[in-house]
């Protein structure tokens, strides 16, 4: 197959995965989801590559928002920047197929405190706490999203990416093989 086909084919499964997986979980809440979402952006890293990895990234919130999953839009380019972290610190640390258990566990620890900083950085502490007052004056956020950002963007983003993580570095052999990748 050709490269550019199998690429478009790759990161277009994953979204539509990513899409499906976000609606049938958006009732049981933020660890579920998150959980299902993190899955999915590691997964597809580690079996389609770096670029379908930070295509799905950058998309699904995007996505997220459309649904009503994502709480507010000033939230989405945070998520995207949070997400994008996670696959570029998976693909270059527990990317290679060659990678020791170690290095994909410790890939996998890293890359989950790193989209947990981000986001809490980017969400909590910028958007909820430097910008807060003129995106408030702009009516872009409202007080009640105020103050629940900072704990939704806090340890539950931690939990959901070592969630997801695990299940796809647990899924991620068994794909590949029956890849041939």
């Amino acid at each position: 197959m050709d490269k550019k086909i199998r690429w478009i084919t790759e990161t277009a499964i994953m979204l539509a995965l990513l899409v499906t997986l976000q609606a049938l979980t958006k009732a049981f809440g933020q660890i579920v989801t998150g959980s299902c979402v993190n899955a999915v952006l590691a997964v597809t890293v580690l079996v389609a590559g770096l670029s379908s990895g930070i295509t799905v990234a950058v998309i699904s919130p995007v996505l997220a928002f459309l649904l009503g999953i994502a709480p507010q839009v000033v939230t989405v380019p945070a998520i995207m920047v949070g997400n994008t972290v996670f696959v570029v610190l998976l693909h270059f640390i527990a990317g290679p197929k060659a990678a020791a258990l170690g290095q994909r566990i410790a890939g996998w620890f890293i890359a989950a405190a790193a989209k947990f900083a981000t986001l809490y950085i980017l969400v909590a502490k910028i958007i909820c706490g430097l910008a807060a007052a003129p995106l408030l004056a702009a009516g872009t956020l409202k007080e009640p999203m105020l103050k629940a950002l900072p704990t939704m963007f806090a340890w539950p983003q931690l939990i959901t990416a070592l969630i997801g993580g695990g299940v796809a570095l647990l899924i991620v052999p068994v794909l590949r093989k029956a890849l041939h990748k």
